[in-house]
């Protein structure tokens, strides 16, 4: 009795070793999970990008909004000067 219950645990540890992934699965396991891990910092790095690339854009609008801003002012200081003869308004430099 005690032989068969031997040979039929050493038969179980086989069935269970023979069922495991092979090399193959095991590869193409790997490579999906190298593929998914580059796929994820691709997206990251598209994000970033993308995150960049509206930071500049809305700078350089704040900067165009600055500059048009600082020109209508010089503007109305010259229209102002030009209407009282070249002299700034009282209590202005």
């Amino acid at each position: 009795m005690k032989k068969l219950f031997t040979l039929v645990a050493v038969a179980g540890m086989f069935t269970f070793v023979a069922c495991g992934p092979s090399a193959e699965e095991k590869a193409a396991k790997e490579k999906a999970q190298q593929d998914s891990i580059a796929a994820v910092e691709a997206a990251k790095a598209a994000e970033e990008a993308a995150k960049a690339q509206s930071i500049a854009d809305s700078t350089s609008k704040y900067g165009e909004a600055q500059a048009a801003k600082q020109k209508a002012m010089d503007d109305s200081i010259a229209a102002a000067k030009d209407k009282k003869g070249g002299k700034p308004a009282k209590g202005k430099k």
